[in-house]
């Protein structure tokens, strides 16, 4: 049994959410958001997303953790904010001693739905056919449970590739 938590970056809001794998079984466990004021300077901002997120895997225990990637931004100031905050959440999760692995929007979108360039709409649904429980997920949260449902599969995959070349 393996706890997960995947997040899904953002300066203003970042999804979370903690899913249980165990063996091919997937349980959802929580989700949620942590925000950060956009009045306030950007270091205490990226506190608030550091702290979210600690206060985060203190609360589910979280061993392992998969992280979005952030795609090409068209605003460079834009993409330079969620660089931020992602520095922001990998020290938070490095910090807290969790395993963490990163996944491209299509690698999370081909693992959750079967394509590459699923809508956000059809992402949303199959994380709550696959986590029932997790009906009521906001946008952003259900995004972070779409990014743990990833890497479970990810890690089932690897696992299952190891073994076959031993």
């Amino acid at each position: 049994m393996t706890i997960i938590l995947g997040v899904d970056p953002g300066l203003q809001r970042t999804g979370w959410g903690i899913i249980i794998s165990e063996q091919n079984k997937l349980s959802f466990v929580g989700c949620g958001i942590i925000t950060s004021k956009a009045a306030d300077p950007m270091p205490e901002r990226l506190k608030q997303l550091h702290d979210g997120l600690v206060e985060t895997i203190r609360a589910y225990g979280a061993e392992e953790a998969a992280v979005e990637e952030t795609f090409m931004n068209n605003n460079a100031a834009s993409a330079l904010k969620l660089g931020q905050a992602r520095g922001a959440i990998l020290l938070a999760l490095s910090l807290a001693g969790v395993t963490v692995s990163e996944y491209s929007a299509t690698e999370v979108k081909k693992s959750v739905v079967g394509r590459g360039h699923a809508d956000k709409q059809q992402v949303a649904m199959m994380v709550k056919t696959l986590l029932p429980k997790s009906s009521a997920a906001k946008a952003d949260a259900s995004d972070a449970l779409a990014v743990a449902i990833c890497h479970a599969h990810h890690r089932t995959l690897n696992r299952i590739t190891a073994g076959a070349m031993t």
